[in-house]
């Protein structure tokens, strides 16, 4: 079935949970691999998740790809970053020219960058760029609303920026990208990420709103105060995502929704990066729980609230390094760690093959 015309509800409704039977499938051949029972921790979940997800003992990772999702958000005005709303569309030039942390840590996985522009408020010229085949232009509006006043989109233009993600990332599994990672641009995008994070978790707002970009005292008690306004303003639905989505994120989360729900519909792992594509699972996941068994944890980002979210969807963290740069970064490194982890799996000898006693 083709995904062209594909509705939200279907994609939903197509999302099933991976099959447990590969994963004790794959636990019977790690028990039989030439170490003592289980001596290399989480590498061994990791590897058997894989194998649920792809349905096979023979698990290939060799082609990955970032889509790496911007967008601009009209709370800025309210003061709740350290930086200018123009560095959003500067950085994608950074992106294209293959400068930034996410450049770097990719390339050592051997993983393709892509940056999608959902919504940010520059408008770039592909043509005049530097690999204009990696950017993809769908900006559903030229940034978002200021959430602390009333909603940042309206309830069509989170849906088609959920569609648009979704797309995207279907589009390179079908080009045979085997492990997807999630990345994120965008100046302010950290307080549209809390005041989702605070909603569906239920956290106090101490715990969950951090300093972002690097505000200082001052600075992080205003963007506390403009997240609870726009809660209340807003009055968001915490059983409908697309409601929550619509009134308190950006067009950036909501791309990287719709790339976790490509990965579950087409039963791929998905790898998402930090806070603000931990946002983005939040929000799929209240669309379709069953996401989370397509889904790792990067990192755990420096950033307050990121635990709490992840803890509410049950993933743990492959790295936790201190890390706040967004970007896809921590993805790109946790890429590495799964690759090791399938190799163990597939190419370590059992004890039968390699003629050693077992217990």
């Amino acid at each position: 079935m083709g995904t062209d015309t594909i509705t939200l509800k279907e994609i939903v409704k197509g999302i099933k949970p991976a099959d447990e039977k590969w994963v004790e499938k794959a636990k019977e051949r790690t028990s039989q691999l030439l170490m003592p029972t289980r001596a290399l921790g989480r590498l061994h979940d990791i590897s058997e998740k894989i194998c649920g997800i792809c349905k096979t003992l023979k698990p290939s990772i060799n082609r990955k790809a970032f889509l790496v999702m911007a967008g601009d958000h009209g709370v800025v005005e309210e003061g709740v970053s350290a930086y200018p709303q123009e560095v959003t569309g500067e950085m994608i030039k950074t992106f294209l020219n293959g400068g930034a942390g996410i450049n770097i840590l990719a390339g050592q996985v051997n993983a393709d960058v892509f940056v999608v522009d959902m919504g940010i408020i520059t408008d770039l010229d592909p043509v005049s760029l530097n690999g204009e085949d990696r950017l993809f232009i769908h900006k559903v509006a030229k940034g978002t609303a200021n959430l602390s006043r009333g909603p940042a989109m309206s309830r069509k233009e989170a849906e088609q920026s959920i569609l648009t993600g979704f797309q995207l990332a279907t589009d390179l599994f079908k080009k045979g990208i085997d492990l997807l990672g999630t990345g994120d641009m965008g100046i302010g995008n950290t307080t549209p990420s809390a005041a989702i994070g605070t909603v569906f978790t239920g956290t106090a707002l101490e715990e969950m709103v951090g300093r972002g970009t690097g505000v200082d005292d001052q600075g992080l008690l205003k963007k506390q105060e403009v997240i609870q306004k726009g809660i209340d303003v807003n009055r968001p639905d915490i059983k409908d995502g697309l409601d929550v989505l619509s009134k308190l994120g950006g067009f950036e989360i909501g791309g990287i929704s719709g790339c976790i729900l490509a990965g579950a519909y087409h039963g791929r792992p998905v790898v998402i990066d930090g806070f603000i594509s931990t946002a983005g699972a939040l929000v799929a996941h209240s669309l379709s729980p069953n996401v989370t068994d397509y889904l790792f944890a990067g990192h755990c980002s420096e950033e307050t609230g990121h635990r709490a979210m992840l803890q509410y969807l049950g993933l743990e963290p492959v790295l936790d390094l201190g890390m706040r740069l967004g970007e896809g970064s921590g993805g790109a490194l946790a890429m590495g760690i799964i690759e090791g982890a399938i190799k163990i799996f597939t190419d370590m000898l059992t004890f039968e093959q390699a003629g050693v006693s077992n217990k």
